[in-house]
């Protein structure tokens, strides 16, 4: 009996029993190669390290709120002229303006619209701020581009909101205090009468004096 014991226990060889450094061999990771290194960070790009793991909470975002807009818009004039120009001319009345020390014949042709008139600015449907900063553009592309003689269309006025000539005043004031006009007046009546003025600007040519 203790023979056969020793042959059972000889049919299990060594071999086939699995040690306890050949466990440890099965199951520890398999080290990646360079390859796959090299796999890896092309994959995953470039890597940041964080300064801290923890997570920021989500900002909490306040719903929009109109801006609150002043009660009464007050405008300042861009152009600078200087306020003034309240309705007391009508809107049949005829303008007139001119410097000191222009020859009668050139006025003559000026209210006669005997100058040919090489620009025009229409203010019919501006706001007066808009009319404003539009006459100083206007004066100031004329002197650019040496303009002598002009016309500004302003209307008379019936359609708008005060049913008075509103523009054909300011107008009347703005351009008596710019530096280029020399004078101005009415139109011809088959040319914007009283809605309308042709305008004499100084002369802007190079190596001239800015004189009529």
């Amino acid at each position: 009996m203790h023979d056969r014991l020793n042959l059972v226990s000889l049919g299990h060889p060594d071999h086939l029993m699995p040690t306890s450094g050949a466990s440890d061999t099965m199951n520890r990771p398999k080290k990646p190669s360079p390859d796959d290194i090299d796999l890896f960070r092309r994959s995953v790009g470039t890597v940041r390290k964080v300064s801290s793991d923890t997570v920021a909470p989500p900002v909490k975002r306040r719903s929009p709120r109109p801006r609150s807009s002043p009660a009464v818009e007050t405008h300042t004039p861009l152009a600078g002229f200087s306020a003034g120009g309240s309705s007391e001319i009508s809107a049949e009345d005829t303008l007139f303006f001119a410097r000191p020390g222009l020859q009668q014949r050139q006025l003559q042709r000026l209210r006669r619209g005997q100058l040919r008139v090489e620009a025009e600015l229409d203010m019919h449907g501006m706001t007066i701020p808009v009319a404003e900063t539009e006459v100083a553009r206007f004066l100031a592309q004329c002197r650019d581009q040496h303009i002598r003689s002009a016309r500004i269309i302003h209307g008379k006025g019936y359609g708008s909101r005060e049913a008075a000539p509103v523009l054909k005043n300011r107008i009347n004031h703005w351009l008596r205090q710019h530096h280029d006009v020399l004078a101005f007046c009415s139109a011809p009546r088959d040319r914007g009468g009283t809605g309308a003025i042709n305008v004499l600007l100084r002369s802007s040519r190079p190596g001239g004096a800015r004189t009529p």
